[in-house]
């Protein structure tokens, strides 16, 4: 005969303020009796595994390490087959054979490309599959909340909204193609398979209730499938449900309140007690134990009171609220960083010094997971490894970072920084040691690939390995050869797959065979090397369940590749499992629920990150998702509200937050505004605060040093042996404006290093149209042709060269801006070339001078050099701003008149010497005007003889050893762009600081 089920349900409650699991023990223990067997006999369903491992510590605590039987432990919300109690025979009408759960990548894939090729849908591969996950949230929060989709159809009206028609036919994606699918494979959701678990569990236990205990504990009935087997449990006789943190002090008006306000962290329990059919009375204590900081939970409850109820703050220090007050505060600390790292670093400190203390434990809560990091390494200054629930992105792992960048040097056709980031990553090895490997990457990015970009494919990186310049020794062309010649030959397969309409599968297989291929060192094969660690392991289980995903999806775009597996790695967590610090801890909300900690910090609490933003619903609005049945986004407020509630109850809890987070100012919680606004009426205003401000010290003298001895401005005073005795007019210039960069290039013999793959910039373009200029006026020195104009742009377009083609902004804003500075130079020439005569362009010269150290030579390459009636005429073409007046006046743009010296004393090759009648300037903007003819002040003979005369007088000064180049002597007159700032700490001796450069 079948026992029959009692009908009044068992439940208890343990309060926030006590360890949940050391009281859950301890009152199991006492129901169970002395018979050692008895606890074997005791069921007891935890809401998370971590739960369950906490118990288990909790029993191994209570009996001082002695070895014992322990009660059979399982997560509420994660129950299989295996976990289902089962009977030696069938029962009628309780389904025990349930399907299997669909993986959620197979989910995700499967439903990407239905996406894909839903009619209308404008989306990259890798959108797909983010919509994927959006669309399969979705349909577990449907089958969490038990609604059907058939409810979509008569949501909204059909002339409510054009956008909303649009989605209802999209989402026929789940309403009809979906179920097919899942009836074809025979599997189901995994949402819908853990609510048959639920539902199969609870029909076993109704129909046939266990003889031993079974203990539902820490559960807020969040799933309304547990909610169900919660009820069957607080029914058996051998039954009972015990909640964590039930306000039994709050009155009737408050409670009534709380009933409605689903942001309250007592709304979930509110409504789970009424769906067990108990009253809060009815609810007991689940061991006689005295509550240990009872004033403080009633501190938390009173500042998170329903908004209906908070005018009884006014009369707070009147009521018997008041003298909990002082008491509640004992533990309690909180922390206002100015900035996320200075919280990171008081909460470090916080975690280290709990160390000091045997056995004591503690660990950060947050949900901010750059604040998660940074804790996590603050904590490597004293060697610790911290263990991380959140654990660390995939795609942000060593194997992840290998296998993004193998994809990207496919997809990009062999970019050279794709290139050289994989080269330089620790797996490539490419059948030889490591280090040598890099050095070779390392030659050629110094040799071949800074500069102008070369052309896609390993063809167009030979070609620039061809044209190098400079070697280090005669055989290197033939090592970074073969280096080459070996990269692609194990990249060769993949790249055939990228160009090629290959499906993802293949493509994903070509693209493992390469990162293993390539992960070859002399000592150990690739598949080793990748696959072993905590990452690879990961990784490897990635690649085997997308392999899996894969089959049937369509090929795609090879430029989506990438970003497809960098969506779907950045889903899956590495978590390390060895050498990790065994007390303490870094915990997401979730997983800090039920579990023992002798210091808790909740950080990151500003209101978006602690509660958290609600998450845009792709899908629907606010009032649809109420209509169709899905919780409110204060539905989770609430959740998220009863974790802190929860949290607070530890023995010592530090409150952190930060005013700004990566230099946005924040808001702090409004937990936190509550809290505050609770203690200003119980005049303890800033006493929490106040305990805080020793660790906020102590984290800014972490890095602070003794004493602050300020930098002197550099002041270098080589020997006269070492100084230069040939300079250009332009470096002549430098020379004057801040002598520490002459030291640093030709002292030190310092070059900036080309940008990698470098865009054309500013420099170019004035060099592509000096050159474009000076052909047309070689071409043409005497009279113009008929058709100037378009010989001139023809000259041009070969001047730009491949630029045009590859480079559609130097097509779009270049070119335009080069015809016009071709009519108006095409126009000019027409008006001049009756008067002057072009005698060079592009014409070199020196001029030899006397200092007290010996011969100086000056030199420089004229842009433009005519002559006219009254003598010569100087002409620098200028794409940018030329000097002032005032500038040349003083000689810190003495480029024209030393070129003016220099052509009166014959210095340019075959022109002679002759007078100078003219300097000028010609600008060519391309803008309005295109171009400009601004002639220099002054005499050209008197401004020649001075820049001559200052240059003497400069070489004679900097002849003497005792003279330093020092940077930027007079900052008025410093040069807008220099490479050497940094190498001279301008920053750290100037005065205020300049910006950086």
């Amino acid at each position: 005969m079948v026992p029959t089920v009692t009908p009044q349900p068992k439940v208890y409650s343990i309060p926030s303020g006590a360890p949940f699991v050391d009281h859950l023990a301890e009152g199991i223990v006492a129901r169970a009796g002395d018979d050692p067997l008895a606890l074997s006999a005791v069921t007891v369903l935890l809401p998370t595994r971590r739960a369950c491992r906490s118990l288990q510590q909790a029993f191994l605590r209570r009996s001082g390490g002695a070895p014992m039987l322990l009660p059979r432990f399982s997560p509420l919300g994660e129950l299989d087959a295996g976990d289902l109690s089962l009977t030696d025979e069938e029962l009628p009408g309780v389904p025990l054979d349930l399907p299997g759960a669909m993986s959620a990548l197979n989910r995700q894939m499967t439903l990407a490309r239905l996406i894909l090729g839903a009619e209308g849908m404008a989306a990259t591969t890798a959108q797909a599959v983010r919509l994927g996950a959006d669309l399969g949230r979705l349909i577990d929060a449907v089958w969490t909340e038990r609604v059907g989709f058939d409810r979509l159809e008569s949501l909204v009206p059909a002339d409510y909204a054009e956008h909303w028609q649009t989605t209802l036919k999209f989402l026929t994606i789940v309403t009809e193609v979906w179920p097919a699918i899942l009836a074809a494979t025979n599997e189901c959701d995994p949402a819908r398979r853990r609510n048959l678990a639920l539902e199969t569990q609870a029909a076993l236990w109704r129909a046939a209730p266990p003889t031993g205990l079974v203990i539902a504990a820490g559960s807020t009935g969040s799933i309304p499938a547990a909610t169900d087997l919660l009820s069957v449990i607080a029914r058996l006789p051998q039954g009972a449900v015990v909640l964590p943190g039930l306000d039994q002090r709050a009155d009737d008006a408050v409670w009534q309140a709380i009933e409605t306000d689903e942001s309250h962290p007592q709304h979930g329990l509110s409504h789970l007690i009424g769906a067990l059919g108990v009253t809060r009375a009815a609810v007991r204590p689940w061991t006689d134990a005295p509550e240990p900081r009872g004033a403080r939970a009633r501190l938390i409850a009173e500042s998170l009171r329903p908004a209906a109820t908070t005018d009884g703050w006014r009369h707070l220090e009147e009521s018997d609220a008041a003298p909990m007050g002082v008491e509640a505060l004992d533990g309690l600390t909180r922390i206002d960083a100015a900035t996320s790292e200075e919280e990171a670093q008081a909460i470090a400190l916080l975690m280290r010094q709990a160390l000091e203390t045997p056995e004591k434990t503690a660990a950060l809560i947050t949900l901010d997971r750059n604040l998660a990091r940074r804790v996590a390494m603050a904590l490597t200054r004293w060697g610790i490894a911290v263990n991380d629930s959140g654990g660390q992105p995939l795609a942000h792992t060593a194997v992840g970072t290998y296998l993004r960048m193998t994809a990207e040097l496919a997809a990009s056709r062999v970019h050279p920084l794709a290139l050289l980031a994989l080269a330089k990553h620790p797996m490539a090895a490419g059948g030889r040691d490591s280090a040598d490997f890099r050095a070779a990457a390392r030659a050629l990015e110094r040799i071949a690939l800074r500069g102008p970009r070369p052309a896609e494919g390993f063809a167009g990186v030979r070609a620039a390995l061809a044209t190098a310049a400079r070697f280090d020794h005669e055989e290197q062309p033939a090592i970074l050869g073969a280096w080459l010649d070996d990269l692609e030959q194990r990249a060769a397969p993949f790249l055939a797959a990228m160009r090629g309409d290959t499906p993802l599968a293949d493509l994903l297989r070509a693209h493992i065979a390469f990162a293993e291929s390539l992960a070859d060192d002399d000592e150990s094969e690739g598949p080793q090397r990748l696959w072993r660690q905590e990452d690879g392991e990961e990784a490897a289980r990635f690649v085997h369940d997308l392999l899996d995903a894969a089959d049937g999806f369509p090929a795609l775009p090879p430029g989506d590749y990438p970003a497809l597996l960098d969506a779907l790695m950045s889903a899956r967590a590495v978590r390390p499992r060895f050498g990790l610090h065994p007390r303490l801890f870094i915990l997401g909300p979730m997983e800090a629920r039920l579990q023992h900690l002798d210091l808790t910090i909740l950080g990151g609490l500003n209101e978006g990150t602690w509660p958290p933003s609600p998450a845009a619903d792709p899908w629907m609005s606010r009032p649809m998702r109420r209509d169709f049945g899905l919780p409110s986004p204060e539905r989770l407020v609430g959740m998220s509200a009863h974790d802190f509630a929860h949290a607070c109850g530890a023995p010592e809890v530090v409150l952190t937050r930060a005013a700004r987070v990566d230099g946005t100012p924040t808001v702090p919680s409004r937990w936190l505004l509550r809290l505050e606004t609770v203690l200003k009426a119980l005049s303890l205003s800033g006493t929490i605060e106040e305990r805080g401000g020793c660790w906020l010290t102590w984290a800014r003298r972490l890095d602070e040093p003794d004493r602050v001895q300020p930098i002197a401005a550099p002041e270098p005073r080589p020997p006269l042996a070492a100084r230069p005795r040939r300079l250009s007019v332009t470096a002549v210039e430098s020379w004057m404006r801040d002598p520490y960069t002459i030291y640093a290039r030709y002292v030190l013999g310092l070059s900036k290093l080309d940008p990698i793959a470098a865009d054309p910039g500013a420099a170019d373009r004035g060099q592509i149209i000096h050159a474009a200029l000076d052909r047309f006026v070689r071409a043409f020195p005497d009279a113009l042709p008929p058709d100037a104009l378009s010989r001139l742009l023809e000259m041009g377009g070969e001047a730009f060269g491949p630029l045009l083609r590859s480079h559609p902004d130097v097509w779009a804003f270049w070119w335009p801006r080069f015809e016009r500075v071709a009519a108006w130079f095409v126009t000019l020439e027409r008006d001049r070339r009756p008067h002057w005569r072009t005698l060079a362009t592009e014409v070199t010269g020196s001029l030899s001078l006397t200092g007290p150290g010996g011969p100086f030579t000056l030199t420089a390459k004229a842009d433009r050099i005519d002559r006219g009636p009254d003598g010569l005429v100087v002409i620098d073409y200028k794409t940018g701003t030329p000097p002032s007046t005032r500038e040349i006046a003083l000689g810190f743009a003495p480029q024209l008149p030393l070129e003016a010296a220099m052509a009166e004393a014959g210095g340019f090759r075959d022109l002679g010497a002759g007078p100078v009648a003219e300097l000028a300037f010609w600008r060519l903007s391309g803008g309005d005007p295109p171009g400009e003819v601004k002639p220099v002040k002054g005499d050209p003979a008197a401004l020649a003889a001075e820049a001559r005369a200052g240059l003497e007088a400069l070489i004679a000064r900097f002849d003497d050893p005792a003279t330093p180049y020092r940077s930027r002597p007079r900052p008025a007159m410093a040069p807008r762009y220099t490479d050497f700032a940094h190498l001279a700490r301008v920053q750290e001796w100037s005065l205020g600081g300049e910006a950086e450069e």
